[in-house]
């Protein structure tokens, strides 16, 4: 099919872009100012700090559960305004915390907040699969997605203006996106519809979109949650979507590790924590275009995707050597490749649920493999916080070996559990 006239879809990704950024510089303030908030405010424990972690992540997991469902009965563009109001609202209570309620006060915040972010990827996704057709949809994915990477670049840029080194200030860092969440909501309200209902919406673009599925049918119908767990895909994707916990780690663990392997302090991890997720924007963005581009030339879609995920995971095997070196620069490069290689095979992981999925499921899908992904996280901090209070940094060692080897194992199950991908 022909190009169509009319760019409408690209203005509507455009706002999946803004509220990644803006779910992203909500929760990577706590990575990049975690360290000072330790040393120099609140004096946690590395145990402490785990089971701030935990929190949010238990919080993530249960409203990715609810959230998928929730987006998947009501529509992404309720479902989308429900999940930016609250977690900017427990974004913003993280500055009342105080010292007299010590590490749980901050784990409260970030239960709530990461209830409501989980609200972000399932109605990312379904909107994606709702406004592209297949052959876009991982360049399209890898877009929106890059935002996590630029709301993880702002947030230490900001922070560095507002906060100094030794924490005075630091409630401002929780309180700087509320007014870009505002904005966004109002912007989503004018510019979403659902692509058969939308009147600014071409016919040429519509047919574009839709290409043989019926699209205003599949948009109406609905999947019961207890339906999308029968199938095998979901649980496969769900198994993949452990990943997510290396992606974590990356993101609130990172800062820590270069602070005890290098001694870098609130200034000093501004310019490396850029580094790392302009690599991982790099990677998420030619991840989605390269699977995109091998359909397009006529790579059977299961292929491509495949292709694209193994590419990924080769090249962020050599982030196991990271604890190994001596020069932090070194060691930033190896965590900015694995980053970007995650981010890579995030936007084509993502693509396989529309590929595979009716739409009418999508969000539930992306829910429950996100549950699973965040409850691995939530484990995976308690064991490193009560290695790191036990064995000091030696524990970071097997961390990195865990997260350069996990892709390929992974990338086995997907290929043998899900062969052609075919629809269902």
């Amino acid at each position: 099919m022909e190009k169509p006239k009319g760019k409408y879809r690209w203005k509507v990704l455009s706002l999946l872009f803004m509220a990644t950024v803006i779910n992203y510089m909500d929760r990577s303030v706590i990575g990049f100012l975690g360290p000072t908030l330790k040393n120099h405010v609140f004096h946690w424990t590395d145990l402490d700090y785990a089971n701030i972690q935990i929190a949010f992540k238990i919080g993530y997991a249960v409203g990715l559960l609810l959230m998928g469902a929730f987006i998947d009965k009501y529509g992404t563009k309720i479902g989308y305004t429900v999940a930016i109001v609250i977690w900017t609202l427990f974004g913003m209570s993280h500055a009342l915390v105080n010292k007299s309620v010590g590490w749980i006060g901050f784990a409260l915040a970030r239960l709530g907040l990461g209830f409501g972010e989980a609200g972000n990827f399932p109605a990312a996704i379904k909107t994606v699969a709702e406004w592209f057709p297949k052959k876009e949809r991982a360049y399209a994915t890898g877009l929106f997605n890059a935002g996590s990477n630029v709301g993880a670049i702002l947030a230490p840029l900001f922070i560095s203006l507002l906060v100094a080194d030794d924490g005075t200030r630091w409630q401002y860092a929780f309180l700087m996106t509320s007014v870009l969440s505002a904005v966004w909501v109002v912007l989503w309200f004018k510019t979403y519809q659902h692509p058969a209902k939308h009147p600014k919406l071409s016919e040429s673009e519509l047919n574009y979109i839709t290409e043989e599925e019926q699209l205003a049918q599949d948009g109406e119908e609905k999947t019961s949650w207890a339906k999308v767990t029968k199938w095998k895909a979901t649980w496969i994707f769900a198994f993949a979507k452990t990943t997510d916990a290396i992606w974590l780690f990356y993101l609130f663990w990172g800062g820590f590790f270069l602070n005890k392997n290098f001694g870098l302090e609130l200034t000093g991890l501004a310019l490396p924590i850029i580094v790392i997720y302009l690599l991982a924007d790099v990677g998420s963005i030619l991840g989605g275009w390269f699977s995109s581009f091998l359909i397009q030339k006529g790579v059977a879609t299961h292929r491509a995707r495949k292709t694209a995920l193994m590419l990924a995971a080769v090249l962020i095997l050599p982030v196991v050597w990271a604890p190994q070196t001596q020069n932090a620069w070194v060691a930033v490069l190896l965590i900015a490749l694995a980053a970007g290689g995650h981010q890579a095979w995030s936007a084509n992981l993502f693509s396989l649920v529309p590929d595979i999925f009716p739409k009418k499921s999508t969000a539930s899908v992306v829910g429950i493999g996100g549950m699973v992904g965040y409850l691995t996280a939530a484990v995976s901090d308690y064991a490193l916080g009560n290695s790191l209070t036990h064995s000091g940094g030696s524990a970071y060692t097997y961390a990195f070996a865990i997260a350069g080897c996990w892709y390929f194992i992974v990338f086995l199950v997907l290929h043998f559990g899900l062969g052609k991908m075919e629809r269902i």
